[in-house]
Formats: structure tokens, C-alpha cells, sequence
């Protein structure tokens, strides 16, 4: 992970220092890129403990399609019980999101709406000349195209839906994905993230989409290759100063490699048990408050 802790010392040396929505204050610098070889080992943090089953439980959750935190608690913990916290409870429950929630727990169309259930605002009409409304399932469609058409230009899925930005709790941070079809048949995925905290939610995001792509790879019959991430405002929150700092003073350990069930060729099949991170060794966590 030294591209990782290379980009913590850049923000360091070289960032501003701005304010920010939270009113917590950042360093920041702006279009970064950073690339991992997923045939190299699987791009898990080992400088402090990365939180891998809320990472795991996050994906999972989004690939259902339903953004009620408590059922990312049943995904994760095996219960709703309130007293279980995720990583999205404190922003289900933000004074701002709060009266617009549907219910308590309703995150509104954040990432999963997008990703299988894009509205484009379009109306299908039936027999009884009753509307429906269209939605446009992208992961299944990404899927469908990388599958019978490999070397489409097209393999992309957004979650920067402008229309539908006032109906999320939390504007997607990383807005769209593409994927790349090698000759050789290696999976490659492109994201891109438009404010990336580079603490809390860098080590997160390289790990969930480096398991989607190993994922999708495997429904689609295909080996994996890069994951590439590039970055607008990439910043450090100013209270993450001293975290980050002590993550550059410990050496990085050799990176782990990631097990999948490779009985389950359908992306919707997949649980927690079917996901394992192999020889995965790392310093001790570090905590950090979330600004929200």
C-alpha cells in the first residue's frame, strides 16, 4: 500500500487548508490516481486494521438494492436491533436527512437506488392505461454487456443521478465505475471518486470495489486485473492529522489475497460467509471520528 501512504504524504506536504460541509476543515489536494495490480494481492490497508466486514456488508447491502441502514445491520451483525450501529447509522439519523426520511432508517436514493433502480423519470403505461413507473437496473445490465460484449466502451454505472441528488442523505462520493475487458480476459475497474477522505473513506473504497470487481470477474468467467482510482478534492480531515501521521511512521505488511465461494456464479448470491480475506496482517486499528 506505499501509493496510499505516498498520497497521505502529498496531502500532508502539499494540500490547502479549506473549509468544509462539516465544518471540521480539511487539507486537500485535487486529481489524484492511484492504480493497484489485483493479481499482486488484494488491496487491503495494512497499515492500521482495515474494518473488513463492515466493508464486505456495505457491498452486499448496496447490491440489494435497498437503503434501509437497519437491514446493513442484519447483513453485518444478524440483527436490526437498534443498538447495532453501521457505518451509515449517524447519517440515517442526521438532523438534516432525518424529515425527509420515508422511515426510520430510510437513506433515501443513495448508491444502491442507482446502481438497480435508476429512474429516469419515464412512465411505462399498461393494459388498464395505468402508469408504472421505468427503472433501469445497472449492475445487472454491466454484467449482461461485459459478458456479451466484451470489448464494449460502454461498461459503466453511475450514481451521480442530478435529478435525484435532493432525495439521497448523502450525495455519492464515488459517482460512477467502468470496467475494462483485457484480451487476455482480465477484468479491470476505472472509479471515480469526487471528494475522497482519504483516512476513513480511501482504504474502504479501494477495498469495496477491488471485491466487486473480483466478483463481478468471477460471474463473468473472467481472471482480474487492475483497479484504478482517481480522485477530485482528496482530502484529510484536520482532526485525521495526527492518525495519518502515525500510519506513515509503521511499515506496510505483504498484501492479502481474497477468497470467493467459486461455486456462486450469480452476483445476488453472494453472503458474508462466501467472502474471505486470506493472510491478511496489519498494524493495530486507529480511530478516528467521522465528520458527517
Amino acid at each position: 500500500m506505499k501509493q496510499y501512504l505516498d498520497l497521505l504524504k502529498d496531502i500532508l506536504e502539499n494540500g490547502e487548508h479549506r473549509e468544509d460541509r462539516t465544518k471540521t476543515g480539511t487539507i486537500s489536494v485535487f486529481g489524484r490516481q492511484i492504480r493497484f495490480n489485483l493479481q499482486d494481492g488484494f488491496p487491503a490497508v495494512t497499515t492500521k486494521k482495515l474494518a473488513w466486514k463492515a466493508c464486505v456488508s456495505e457491498l452486499l447491502w448496496f447490491l440489494t438494492g435497498d437503503t434501509d441502514e437497519r437491514l446493513l445491520a442484519e447483513i453485518l451483525h444478524g440483527t436490526r436491533d437498534p443498538e447495532k450501529k453501521t457505518i451509515w447509522t449517524d447519517n440515517a439519523q442526521a438532523p438534516y436527512w432525518k424529515p425527509k426520511a420515508k422511515f426510520d432508517g430510510d437513506l433515501g436514493r443513495i448508491y444502491q437506488q442507482q446502481w438497480r433502480s435508476w429512474n429516469p423519470h419515464q412512465v411505462k403505461w399498461t393494459s388498464s392505461s395505468e402508469s408504472e413507473p421505468v427503472y433501469i437496473d445497472q449492475i445487472a445490465n454491466v454484467i449482461k454487456s461485459i459478458k456479451e460484449d466484451p470489448f464494449s466502451r460502454r461498461h459503466i454505472v453511475s450514481a451521480w443521478n442530478v435529478g435525484e441528488l435532493d432525495q439521497m442523505a448523502l450525495p455519492p462520493c464515488h459517482v460512477m465505475f467502468q470496467f475494462y475487458v483485457s484480451t487476455d480476459k482480465k477484468l479491470s475497474c476505472h472509479i471515480l471518486i469526487r471528494a475522497n477522505d482519504i483516512l476513513l473513506g480511501a482504504p474502504f473504497n479501494y477495498a469495496s470495489y477491488a471485491l466487486l470487481t473480483h466478483m463481478i470477474a468471477q460471474v463473468c468467467e473472467l481472471d482480474v486485473g487492475e483497479l484504478v482510482v482517481s480522485t477530485g478534492d482528496t482530502h484529510l480531515y484536520k482532526n485525521h492529522i495526527e492518525q495519518a501521521k502515525e500510519q506513515l511512521n509503521r511499515e506496510p505488511y505483504p498484501l492479502p489475497k481474497l477468497w470467493l465461494n467459486p461455486d456462486i456464479k450469480d452476483i445476488d448470491k453472494f453472503t458474508m460467509d462466501d467472502i474471505k480475506l486470506i493472510d491478511y496482517q496489519c498494524h493495530a486499528a486507529i480511530k478516528a471520528p467521522m465528520a458527517v
